[in-house]
């Protein structure tokens, strides 16, 4: 069966979604986006979105903030993602890409609210890292400021300064690359943000940094209460991360993803720390709807 998108206002064959050559999306990369992960539940007989609705206000606040609009309200747009995934009659976890875009073909690259349009697509997916820990790197490249490019938005154009991180950490044997601030502090890796655990204390930048306000992050911060570990939000160094106890990376994709080296440097015994596995699996409960507690994250497909 032929996926099916949601383009120009309908749900349609994804062949029959087609934008121009000349679009300003493609060729000045004007959009914003979100990623929406759905999990299938332990009887196989659910597939719950995660912490949907917050998804999609995000989504709406990029979009203010680089002058676009939705194409109706939060809970219209929710519905039209929770449609994508009946219509494409997934049954397992599933990843849901909205994307709101610049739908002009005219020649500056020039933001206009009346010019926004909205596609939506999902696919099944896995694990976006890895299951066993990972090695990273300290980019060359640093994050975009915030006064250069809204780093709290999921700006499409922005993640060619992602690509380049990333590209340049697989060339030289990593798997994710971690970017400093200008001011040289830890901001986030290529599409992830970091925590690092110190004599106890969970630490993550501030969402100031230079980077995405995280959805996971903040999942995380009120899980980390829950199992009453302290938890400090401030800057972090470059050389603090190679004396971690214990760091993950996390984000719709990455999920919780253990880090066993930063520049070579192994953290611990290089396997994936006890706190990083309680944390990880409290998560995956709570996706699952395996935690009564936090269902109300959970918004139902079928």
């Amino acid at each position: 069966m032929e996926p099916v998108v949601y383009f120009e206002g309908e749900f349609r064959p994804e062949s029959q979604a087609k934008i121009s050559v000349r679009s300003r999306a493609l060729n000045y990369g004007l959009g914003c986006f979100a990623g929406v992960r759905g999990y299938k539940t332990d009887d196989g007989l659910q597939v719950n979105l995660f912490r949907l609705e917050r998804h999609v206000q995000r989504l709406k606040h990029s979009a203010r903030i680089l002058r676009m609009r939705l194409p109706g309200t939060v809970e219209e747009v929710m519905t039209i993602l929770t449609e994508v995934v009946r219509r494409n009659d997934i049954h397992g976890d599933v990843y849901i890409r909205p994307l709101l875009y610049a739908n002009s073909n005219e020649l500056s690259p020039i933001l206009d609210e009346s010019q926004s349009a909205l596609t939506v697509y999902c696919m099944p997916l896995g694990k976006y890292l890895s299951a066993e820990p990972i090695d990273v790197c300290i980019s060359s490249w640093r994050r975009i400021r915030e006064t250069a490019l809204p780093a709290r938005t999921k700006a499409t154009g922005g993640y060619l300064n992602s690509a380049l991180a990333r590209r340049e950490a697989m060339d030289n044997g990593y798997t994710e690359a971690i970017f400093l601030t200008e001011e040289g502090f830890v901001s986030e890796g290529s599409a992830e943000h970091v925590f690092i655990l110190r004599e106890g204390t969970l630490i993550s930048p501030p969402s100031t940094a230079d980077n995405l306000d995280g959805i996971t992050r903040n999942t995380l911060i009120a899980l980390a209460a829950e199992l009453g570990i302290p938890f400090v939000e401030r800057h972090i160094g470059r050389t603090e991360l190679y004396i971690a106890d214990e760091m993950f990376l996390c984000g719709t994709g990455a999920e919780v993803t253990a880090v066993r080296s930063v520049d070579r440097r192994v953290l611990g015994d290089g396997t994936r720390g006890p706190l990083t596995e309680k944390i990880g699996k409290l998560f995956d409960d709570v996706v699952r709807g395996r935690i009564p507690e936090r269902k109300s994250w959970l918004t139902p497909i079928w």
